[in-house]
């Protein structure tokens, strides 16, 4: 392409005109966007963001200071004192032993007090304090901190081990409370806030959310219906409250899960935390103070999970709710019209997701309390009003598990073979029985069975439950047949009353 020079020439002071002013237009509207369209830009000349979006975030950040600032001064350090004997070695204080070896093997003292740090929250002007029963096992002492650096000294009003709940009382006046919410109004997604002194940092606060509720699983506790949070709860954190954004207690916390978390919650934080709800702590709290202990509903049936193909026997759309496979005669869902093969799909309008969850709302009612129970019967629904009885006081051991102390079957306990047992243990749907959890090595039967082994009879008469076990064994006194199966292979066993272990047959 031919270039005219002259033209060039004659025209190159507007063409410099020109371009000058587009390269300063374009570099006018990247400083506009840098200021609006990248924050860190404008923060990094100094200038504070500013607009809606801001004043938005400004007024949630000033609500969440006034919560943390209205409930810290009602939450608690706890510090537990325990006292262990240790036993020491009859050689330590014999004349003769130390006559040759003196001063050699150091002293253990007799005893030895072990310390174990949690929170608790203040509910009441009177001083009572709700925390975990974990935190305060078995303590000889122990010791309360406010946030105002006031200690007291804590009495144990209570405890309640199968919801993991306590109540202590200390003795002072103008004492700061923190209210309880209604905990069956949390849905997934709200915004919690967890308070408490984890690793022994006090008074901390941290900010979550709601990741699921009516939790279960694990051994933390007997009834179980969590509020599962991601909200970091740490070690330290047991007792301490979980709190929506009106300020009130919707949750106890409790456990963490984690990598190397144990049957108190040790462990570090990766995001799953477990709390009690606050109905749940409430109802057991109340029963310690005025009863001293916890009077708890009774529906009165055996009941279990469902699996898609259980839902298709039982002609229901879903997996959600509890299906009911036996009813205690005379009970309260016997005097109900409760039936065998009925699913308990609502609980007083609360959609049961599992048969745990229906264990645990019907022990957070009181004896007496009438509760409406949507059911599916053959696939068609219907609507029960059952008046809940009260729960025995051994029906957990009878249920969950048990063991024996006479008898040709003594030194084995045993449990009821749930659904996850069952997979753990691969074992068909038609294996029915109790799992063996431990055996006595002095136990007649400790050569011949172990633990894992299913036993789906004793003498002919088969065992459905823990009930059956306990009952068929007591009357075991002579020479006792087992039906054992293991690793999904079935066989008989002979235990001999002997005190050498049995034949092993």
């Amino acid at each position: 392409m031919r270039v005219d020079k002259r033209f060039l020439r004659e025209n190159l002071g507007g063409l410099s005109l020109t371009l000058i002013g587009i390269l300063t237009l374009g570099l006018s509207l990247m400083l506009y966007q840098g200021h609006h369209l990248f924050p860190d830009f404008a923060l990094a000349q100094g200038k504070a963001l500013e607009g809606p979006d801001i004043d938005v975030l400004e007024r949630q950040n000033q609500a969440y200071e006034r919560i943390a600032k209205a409930v810290t001064p009602a939450i608690v350090a706890i510090q537990s004192t325990h006292v262990t004997r240790v036993p020491q070695s009859p050689f330590m204080s014999d004349p003769f032993f130390r006559q040759f070896f003196g001063n050699m093997f150091p002293q253990v003292p007799r005893e030895q007090r072990e310390k174990a740090l949690g929170s608790g929250v203040i509910v009441s002007p009177e001083g009572y304090i709700v925390t975990n029963n974990h935190v305060i096992a078995k303590a000889t002492e122990i010791s309360v901190t406010l946030s105002d650096k006031r200690t007291f000294k804590g009495k144990v009003v209570g405890a309640d081990p199968s919801t993991d709940v306590a109540v202590v009382k200390i003795d002072g006046s103008g004492l700061p409370t923190a209210s309880f919410g209604n905990s069956d109004q949390l849905k997934v997604g709200d915004t919690v806030m967890a308070f408490g002194n984890p690793f022994g940092q006090d008074f901390t606060v941290t900010r979550g959310s709601v990741s699921a509720l009516g939790r279960s699983g694990g051994e933390i506790e007997e009834f179980q219906n969590f509020i599962q949070t991601d909200a970091a709860i740490n070690p330290g954190n047991s007792g301490g409250a979980l709190v929506n954004v009106h300020g009130q207690v919707v949750g106890i916390n409790t456990a963490i899960l984690s990598g190397n978390s144990g049957p108190g919650g040790e462990g570090g934080f990766v995001g799953i935390g477990f709390a009690i709800p606050s109905n749940m702590a409430k109802h057991v709290m109340e029963d310690l103070i005025k009863i001293g202990k916890v009077s708890r509903g009774y529906l009165g049936v055996s009941r279990r999970d469902l699996n898609d193909d259980l839902a298709k026997q039982f002609k229901v759309a879903d997996s959600a709710g509890a299906l009911v496979e036996d009813v205690i005669a005379g009970g309260p869902a016997d005097k109900a019209g409760i039936k065998t093969g009925d699913v308990i799909r609502k609980l007083n309008g609360q959609v049961i997701e599992d048969a745990g969850q229906l264990t645990a709302l019907v022990t957070n009612l009181s004896p007496g309390a009438v509760a409406t129970l949507d059911i599916l019967r053959d696939g068609q629904p219907l609507t029960l009003k059952v008046t809940l009885g009260e729960r025995p006081s051994d029906l957990s051991a009878r249920a969950g598990g048990g063991s024996v102390q006479q008898g040709t079957l003594r030194g084995i306990a045993v449990q009821n073979l749930t659904p996850s047992i069952r997979d753990q243990l691969g074992l068909p749907p038609n294996v029915t029985g109790v799992v063996i959890a431990q055996v006595d090595p002095n136990s007649p039967a400790a050569q011949s069975v172990q633990e894992g082994d299913v036993i789906e009879g004793i003498n002919r008469q088969p065992v459905r439950n823990v009930t059956d076990f306990s009952r068929l064994a007591a009357q075991a006194k002579g020479q006792t047949l087992l039906r054992i199966i293991r690793q999904g292979n079935g066989f008989f066993v002979v235990i001999s009353p002997d005190e050498s272990g049995g034949d092993g047959q």
